[in-house]
């Protein structure tokens, strides 16, 4: 699957215009595609940036893009009372990597019988996603919504100042979880802080990173996208140009089969 959009829901003709192409792509490659876009970015450098239109006016856009187009739609909570509400409109929720250790945040959003996909903390190990399921998981069960599906994602980890760093091993490590894993390949590329008032990115080595994740072996793949990445409101340096999105995609397909293939291939020896 892929989990792509604008970081920042900007305005409905944004939000429209990227859903529309990711749903084309959707169909051509045969790819399940959840768009996603933030209506409040809670986690800014300044407190002068953008932060989106807020909770209503978010929901809202994010209603009419998944009418307009067909794609079910994902976004970011960060109190445990947004869940609640953002789940009658979102059909998956998203928890910051910041945020990962916040085990109010995790029960609600867990207990709105959604699927979750959980952000690990550019602090935590891969081991650490365990505990953080655990939890989820309980919280699903007290509410009585059973086992909904709930995906961990990869976004790196701090690595010094100003630097992320991607571990390929906690692509398999934390498949350990019993859940779907994600790589957030753009997220990845980010240099939180790196511009002074704002974040910076290498977009350059989305492309690289993701190729290695799907050489890995994952489940799916978040890429935050824009049709002018220079200008967006929120993570430009670090989105894929919207336009690149089908090329990568149709490129990760091909390696993830081809290393399927080659499992299956060395397990025919062994055996």
């Amino acid at each position: 699957m892929l989990i792509a959009g604008p970081c920042v829901i900007e305005n409905l003709d944004l939000c429209l215009r990227v859903a529309s192409t990711l749903a084309g792509v959707a169909e051509r490659l045969a790819v399940p595609i959840v768009f996603k876009a933030s209506f409040d970015k809670a986690n800014r450098t300044s407190g002068s940036s953008f932060r989106g239109p807020g909770l209503q006016e978010g929901l809202r856009i994010l209603e009419s893009v998944r009418s307009a187009t067909g794609l079910p739609v994902l976004t970011d909570v960060h109190e445990p009372a947004q869940c609640s509400v953002v789940a009658e409109v979102a059909d998956m929720l998203q928890t910051p990597a910041l945020l990962a250790r916040q085990t109010d945040l995790i029960d609600a959003a867990a207990a709105t019988g959604r699927p979750v996909n959980f952000k690990k903390g550019q602090f935590m190990s891969p081991a650490d996603m365990a505990p953080l399921v655990a939890k989820a998981r309980a919280a699903a069960a007290r509410s009585g919504h059973g086992d909904p599906l709930f995906t961990v994602c990869e976004r790196g980890s701090s690595f010094g100042y100003n630097n992320l760093v991607v571990d390929m091993r906690s692509l398999v490590m934390m498949r350990e979880t019993g859940c779907p894993v994600i790589f957030d390949a753009t997220h990845s590329v980010q240099i939180p802080g790196g511009l002074g008032d704002r974040s910076g990115g290498r977009r350059d080595f989305v492309a690289p990173l993701a190729r290695a994740a799907a050489a890995v072996g994952v489940d799916g793949f978040f890429m935050e996208c824009h049709p002018d990445p220079d200008n967006a409101l929120s993570d430009g340096p670090n989105s894929l140009r919207l336009e690149d999105v089908e090329p990568l995609m149709r490129s990760l397909i091909a390696i993830g089969e081809a290393a399927s293939g080659a499992t299956r291939v060395r397990g025919n020896i062994n055996a």
